[in-house]
Order: structure tokens, then sequence, then C-alpha cells
């Protein structure tokens, strides 16, 4: 009984360190223009959209093009600040 007990208790534990927070600090526009992301892709969402995005979920993930290429971007808010990852459709 005490093994079962146990191995919820790890696959529950798993599952909630897996979940996105909302930031520390509020992210800014500043912060977020910082990234580059809106001078080398091509983005429909609004940096506000974007912004109010990160500070409730603490990532966002874009639907965006570079150069005729569509490709996803995932920013994470994290204390040290925005990390920006950019995969390929």
């Amino acid at each position: 009984m005490n093994k079962r007990f146990l191995v919820a208790l790890c696959l529950i534990v798993a599952c909630l360190a897996g979940c996105s927070l909302p930031p520390e600090k509020p992210v800014t526009k500043d912060e977020l223009y910082a990234t580059g992301i809106y001078n080398f892709y091509t983005i429909k969402e609004s940096p506000e959209s974007v912004l109010a995005a990160i500070n409730r979920e603490g990532e966002v993930i874009l639907d965006a093009k570079y150069r005729d290429r569509p490709v996803f971007i995932k920013i994470l808010a994290l204390s040290s600040g925005l990390q920006v990852h950019v995969i390929e459709k």
C-alpha cells in the first residue's frame, strides 16, 4: 500500500512541476521588445496580447513567419528574464 501511495505522490509532483506558473514580477513591453522577435519575425498577435498571456500563464507559443517560412516562437518568463525558443514547423 505504501508503494502505491509513493508512486501516486511522485506522479502528482511530476505533473505539478511541469505546469507553467506566472512570473514573479510582470513582464514589461520593453523586455518583450528587447528579445527582438518583432524585428525578425512576422507575428500576428499584438504585443499587448502576448504580454497578457505571458503575465497570466508564464509562457506563450506564437505562430510566426521568418522569411516566408512558418515557425513557432515559444517565450518563457523566467526569473532571469525572457527566454525565446524558435521551432520550425
